[in-house]
């Protein structure tokens, strides 16, 4: 498969679209990227490849849109509750802190739970679940550094999968540094006037 055979419409700091780059990397197919702008002014081909939600990521091949990833129907959970539970921590303010906090906490000792002794949630194999969750990772420095707390010490299994995960050069290459991540959460928050 040529590169030319599959495009991306992308947005760098969406774990959504880490998760395609990641997949795609372990798979070994190669592709072209297409930043989007999401804040200015999307673009044609975005709006018509996902008229329903105007969202990236999304992959099309030989100019046909595949549609949404099939990570989104199995990956619920972590769609659902992973993602909200760890913008939420970063975008409260005062006790709200707190609580969101602890809601977080919550969705990562699950997924700890679920993870158990395995190396990788599918087992020792890198796989499906890796790839959806791993992305979000990139996010948790922010969360901590609002939240007044690490990863690592309230989910230490968890703690070491992101280590071994962020070992395999298509999550090294993708995910972007959790510092830079900080920095657009700050830069996001005074967007939206959080303080």
């Amino acid at each position: 498969m040529s590169k030319e055979d599959l495009l991306l419409l992308d947005f760098w700091v969406s774990p959504f679209c880490m998760r395609v780059k990641i997949a795609l990397a372990e798979k070994g197919l190669n592709y072209e990227s297409k930043e989007e702008d999401l804040f200015g002014g999307k673009s044609e081909l975005l709006l018509k490849s996902n008229p329903v939600y105007q969202k990236v990521p999304v992959l099309i091949h030989n100019a046909c849109a595949y549609g949404r990833s099939q990570a989104r129907f199995w990956a619920d959970y972590i769609d659902k509750k992973l993602f909200d539970a760890t913008c939420t921590v970063w975008r409260s303010t005062g006790e709200a802190v707190e609580v969101a906090k602890k809601d977080f906490i919550e969705v990562l000792k699950v997924l700890e739970e679920a993870l158990g002794e395995k190396t990788f949630f599918g087992g020792e194999t890198f796989g499906f679940v890796d790839i959806v969750a791993i992305p979000m990772a990139s996010w948790f420095y922010a969360s901590e550094k609002f939240g007044n707390f690490t990863v690592e010490a309230e989910c230490p299994k968890l703690s070491a999968w992101i280590k071994r995960s962020m070992q395999r050069e298509s999550v090294a290459k993708v995910l972007p540094d959790p510092e830079k991540v900080y920095d657009f959460v700050v830069m996001f928050r005074k967007m939206q006037g959080i303080e």
